[in-house]
């Protein structure tokens, strides 16, 4: 990689003319994705980014944002201020789809590893994790909503028809309601645990019909099998196949 100047900084670059590269030169850095991630929930203060980012450094973390307003990919949504927060532009919500991919890449990588001693798990970050996990393709036959209680964090699954919404806060009356701590969530997103077990334990506590823990387990890729009168991509594929 060589050095370019940009403002006060020096980056490196690829300077390769590939489109994998340039998206690198601008998001390849360490911490960067994680900033977008926490911008990918909503607009926040510097002091709430910094809370949620252990271990950047606040002026790394100043530095990072300069660089992410200065490419287009973040803005200042009160510039001037000292509470002034930050938010995604357009070009920098299109990474959505990137960050979800790469968090289920994630999801399948991590599973194979333990988690390093002492690492940090919050809450706030399984919003994101359960958006990742929904696989739409299984939500074909679903109107129905779930609720998820991780820690303080609270959001909401939205299924209506094969369209299925992750929505931060509470749902107006959910068919189904999942509460735990962030750390058996985690294993659980991450095979350590098996969801059984857990509501056995009272890792997890559910509320709502038995069935309906059995559909949401499907859809978020922890059943093995789905319920029983559920359309699957398989049985979809199949059935195209004879259509």
């Amino acid at each position: 990689m060589t050095g370019r100047t940009t403002g006060h900084v020096a980056r490196r670059t690829y300077d390769q003319q590939c489109a994998l590269a340039y998206a690198l030169d601008v998001i390849g850095e360490r911490w960067t994705l994680l900033i977008i991630r926490e911008l990918l929930s909503g607009p926040q203060r510097y002091s709430a980014m910094l809370d949620a980012l252990p271990g950047i450094g606040s002026n790394l973390l100043a530095e990072r944002l300069a660089f992410l307003v200065d490419r287009g990919l973040v803005v200042q949504s009160e510039p001037g201020r000292r509470t002034s927060g930050y938010e995604l532009t357009e070009l920098g919500g299109s990474l959505r789809p990137a960050v979800l991919d790469l968090a289920r890449f994630g999801l399948t990588y991590a599973a194979r590893e333990r988690p390093a001693p002492g690492s940090v798990v919050t809450g706030a970050w399984a919003k994101l994790a359960i958006e990742a996990m929904v696989d739409e393709r299984r939500a074909a036959d679903l109107a129905e909503t779930y609720q998820f209680e991780v820690d303080d964090e609270v959001f909401h699954v939205a299924v209506d028809f094969g369209r299925v919404r992750t929505l931060a806060g509470p749902a107006t009356d959910p068919t189904l309601t999942v509460r735990t701590d962030a750390t058996s969530f985690f294993k659980l997103g991450l095979r350590q645990l098996d969801p059984v077990e857990a509501l056995v334990t009272g890792a997890v506590q559910a509320t709502g019909s038995g069935p309906a823990v059995m559909r949401c387990l499907w859809l978020i890729g922890l059943a093995k099998d789905p319920p029983a009168g559920l359309a699957t991509p398989e049985r979809e594929s199949r059935a195209g196949t004879h259509s």
